[in-house]
């Protein structure tokens, strides 16, 4: 008779690692969902104004976003100026973008670092079906607007 507990036991304990798993897999499979809701050419610009003793500027570029992955990119890769702004899309239009550049001339640059010095920060964005709007989150403030074409 007490066999027999042990045999019940076994069953609902195997039918409750199965459900677990199963739903492990599902939650895996929405995490790993591709967003294209917002694919398309995007008009980018990024403005930073006037902030400890650099001078402002601003970026217009054409961007793009596929498969929720975006990618924009100003000037030639590798010279002074040049600007990449990189990162993915979640389904609620949330993004952690990354931005990568080299100061373009010393005036334009926080603490008149040379052209050609590397410089990055993170931009926190929001993504709707036609605009978006980031900000700068390390260094000086600066401000993105994405609109679709």
């Amino acid at each position: 008779m007490q066999n027999s507990r042990y045999v019940l036991c076994i069953p609902a304990a195997f039918l409750l690692l199965l459900m677990t798993s199963s739903l492990m897999i599902t939650g895996m499979a929405r995490a790993d969902e591709v967003v294209r809701q917002f694919d398309g050419t995007w008009d980018t610009i990024v403005t930073c104004p006037n902030s400890n003793g650099a001078l402002g500027f601003s970026y217009h570029f054409a961007s793009t976003i596929r498969d929720g992955v975006f990618h924009g990119e100003k000037g030639d890769k590798g010279k002074p100026g040049w600007f990449q702004l990189d990162g993915k899309i979640l389904k609620d239009g949330s993004a952690r973008l990354y931005a990568d550049g080299l100061v373009g001339a010393a005036p334009f640059a926080v603490g008149q670092r040379p052209a050609g010095t590397q410089y990055g920060f993170h931009v926190a964005s929001t993504f709707t079906d036609s605009s978006g709007t980031g900000t700068r989150l390390e260094g000086r403030p600066c401000s993105v607007e994405f609109t679709k074409k």
